[in-house]
């Protein structure tokens, strides 16, 4: 007869455990919403990116947080096994831009159906609508040295008539705090404070950033393509801060909102800056003093070196030299940011162009090669493409996501303190993490 295990969530990570361990268990998973993949259906805007094509070392290069954690789980399950694998289930897979792995169809519906097929043939019983309420936990008694468990887990209660289920093995795959709506609200972190498992405080993590300037709201819908951005952290009143920190740099796009900055540069940035940010007691400290100021700067000529690009401007210049400032920068700048630009480079907006100084021309030059946003903070969890933080790496046995204190309780997918970034990466850290929980 077969051992029970118990999956808590349907989501990605749930429902791969399941099927890779449903050769070796007897699998039942409890979801508390009707269907399962609810956050995996809207996952990369509903077309769902499966995975990266990158190599390991790539792959790891790419995970923000505690990577070095997940080494046996990417080796042991990687991007080509996943491929394989959803090819193997129905699913035919297309390369784009990136490395990023898609369905061919562009539906994410079609990955969540090829692993409900999954389950259905192996026989892996869902039971739908349904909340644990908490775990059942046994004191473990061993007489090996060598083992550090505090408890073991024997079951769940199930919320409504407290109905019991024993397992043998439980895995708790519920998924972070982002997408709330979706049925993600961190209740597995819940089930951990009774045997006093460390978890990080959980943190919104790919998701848009707040700025001061009120500007923004002006620049709304514009899509920056093509710019540099560099994140910098600016020591106020923060000892442990020695010296200004470089955060994050790239090369890419980036989108103004009402609120500030979002698009892939600015979402992968948020990643860093979450991180960093909750290690150094947020923004401000207890007083409600600045302790670190977040300087984000867009380099919008990035091709270009500011010898070069004054010359540009010089060429721009001679050909609209009987003109006001303000209509000689459309060959230079989309229509949006004209207003901005003119206004923050101090230069008056109807100054003829053949009347602008060698100096005034040079911080023209200055701006567009350093223009500025202070981050205020960041979106919340219900525009979080992923969380941040969740149970501590050191509380979890990298060969099997076991918990080290308690025997037969294993954990994957987002629940896990270990975040990357956009293209298809932290799907495929559920799909390996739920690999090794599975085996």
């Amino acid at each position: 007869m077969k051992k029970k295990m118990i999956v808590i969530g349907a989501g990605a990570a749930g429902m791969m455990t399941a099927i890779q361990a449903s050769d070796s268990y007897d699998v039942t998973i409890i979801e508390k919403n009707e269907k399962p993949g609810k956050k995996l259906y809207i996952t990369g805007k509903g077309r769902c990116n499966i995975t990266n094509a990158s190599d390991e070392e790539t792959f790891l290069k790419n995970v923000v947080t505690n990577p070095r954690f997940l080494y046996s789980a990417i080796y042991s399950y990687n991007q080509e096994a996943v491929m394989r694998d959803f090819k193997k289930w129905g699913v035919e897979l297309k390369l784009e831009r990136g490395n990023r792995i898609f369905p061919v169809s562009d539906r994410s519906s079609d990955v969540i159906k090829a692993l409900q097929n999954q389950l259905a043939k192996r026989k892996v019983k869902i039971i739908y609508n349904t909340s644990v309420r908490r775990l059942i936990y046994e004191k473990y008694e061993s007489d090996d040295p060598k083992d550090k468990y505090i408890c073991q887990v024997k079951g769940v209660e199930l919320a409504g008539e407290g109905r019991l289920l024993a397992a043998d093995v439980i895995v708790i795959a519920t998924g972070g705090l982002s997408y709330p709506a979706t049925g993600s609200t961190g209740e597995g972190l819940r089930f951990l404070k009774k045997p006093g498992i460390e978890i990080s405080d959980p943190r919104p993590a790919l998701v848009p950033l707040e700025t001061d300037e009120r500007f923004v709201k002006d620049l709304m819908g514009l899509s920056l393509k093509n710019v540099s951005v560099k994140v910098t952290a600016k020591r106020i009143n923060y000892p442990a801060l020695k010296k200004d920190k470089v955060i994050y740099e790239d090369f890419g796009e980036m989108l103004f909102t009402h609120f500030g900055v979002s698009g892939p540069m600015c979402l992968s940035a948020s990643s860093y800056i979450s991180s960093f940010v909750y290690n150094k007691n947020n923004l401000s400290n207890s007083e409600g003093r600045p302790v670190i100021r977040l300087d984000m700067e867009i380099d919008l000529k990035p091709a270009l070196s500011e010898e070069e690009l004054d010359r540009r401007i010089i060429r721009d210049f001679e050909e609209f030299h009987n003109r006001d400032y303000q209509n000689a920068l459309g060959k230079l700048l989309p229509r949006l940011m004209i207003p901005v630009v003119v206004e923050r480079s101090g230069i008056r907006p109807d100054k003829k162009v053949n009347a602008i100084t060698a100096e005034e021309r040079k911080r023209l030059v200055k701006l567009l090669k350093h223009f500025y946003l202070t981050i205020r903070g960041m979106r919340g969890f219900d525009e979080a493409i992923i969380t941040g933080g969740g149970i501590s790496v050191k509380e979890i046995n990298p060969q099997n996501m076991e918990l080290k204190k308690v025997k037969n309780l294993r954990v994957a997918g987002e629940i896990i303190d270990c975040d990357a970034l956009t293209g298809g990466f932290n799907l495929q850290i559920a799909w390996s993490t739920a690999f090794l929980a599975a085996n």
